[in-house]
């Protein structure tokens, strides 16, 4: 804990040093000056720089370089990564594969603060710290449970989705978001019935005829097999739920890592 006294002192002794007062000390506009917010943004910058060396030297130098540390959202992880893993691990057996399932939310987090190395999450954001490399494009389809009317349809219009009841996804998911503004450039109103946090939730209450819902295809592999599920196509487009691969932008990349990671985007990376 620095006292307010230390921290004055300190200052002046900037103020001394670089001949300019970095701080207004008139009552009614007390901050940074210019110069000040000059040198609070270099700081930053340079605190910065030092945490992401800091970062990449431990990962270099750590004998964790044969452990890779993923996380997924749960419908990426549980069904578009599992093949990939075990290619992965045929290839290069003395490399372990740490994987989690988490939130996105938690996911960028953890990308940010190098407790992670590689994320995957549907509809990814890139940013100034942040990289995105796309991963599988989903098939959106309309779900439904076999006693529904829309079972018998081999597609149906996007538009006949507002006249039933919707299971959604929760308002706080980038799904969510992204099937939102799908359904408007459809001039498509639907009113949830029930809102959840994951496809397993979901899957679980259109079983039961509760509503119907727009989901990822491949997260219903085992319900289409077993016939507790209907999934139809959309007449108007094929529309696909966009993944990534997002890593922390200016981290350290071993082969291992790179490797995984090339695998996954299918495409070689600088």
């Amino acid at each position: 804990m620095v006292s307010q006294s230390a921290v004055s002192q300190q200052l002046a002794q900037l103020e001394r040093i670089f001949n300019t007062p970095l701080l207004n000390r008139q009552r009614k506009s007390f901050g940074l000056t210019d110069a000040g917010e000059m040198f609070y943004n270099a700081c930053k910058d340079i605190i910065t720089r030092y945490d992401n060396f800091q970062s990449g030297l431990n990962y270099l130098k750590n004998s964790a370089r044969s452990r890779i540390a993923i996380a997924a959202i749960y419908s990426i992880g549980m069904y578009g990564l599992q093949e990939y893993i075990k290619r992965f691990v045929a290839a290069r057996p003395d490399v372990h594969l740490d994987l989690e399932y988490l939130g996105d939310t938690e996911i960028y987090n953890r990308i940010l603060s190098g407790r992670i190395d590689i994320g995957l999450v549907a509809v990814p954001r890139s940013s100034s710290d942040i990289q995105v490399f796309d991963f599988a494009a989903e098939p959106m389809v309309c779900v439904c449970c076999p006693q529904h009317p829309f079972a018998k349809k081999t597609s149906i219009d996007i538009c006949m989705i507002q006249y039933q009841p919707f299971i959604a996804f929760a308002q706080n998911l980038p799904t969510r978001n992204w099937l939102d503004q799908m359904l408007i450039r459809y001039n498509v109103a639907v009113k949830p019935a029930m809102e959840f946090d994951n496809v397993e939730t979901i899957k679980r209450v259109v079983e039961i005829n509760a509503g119907i819902s727009i989901m990822p295809q491949t997260t219903l592999k085992n319900e289409l097999a077993n016939k507790t599920l209907k999934a139809i196509p959309f007449s108007n487009e094929n529309f696909t739920r966009p993944t990534g691969i997002i890593i922390r932008k200016n981290r350290a990349i071993n082969d291992n890592l790179r490797a995984f990671i090339e695998l996954l985007y299918g495409k070689t990376i600088k």
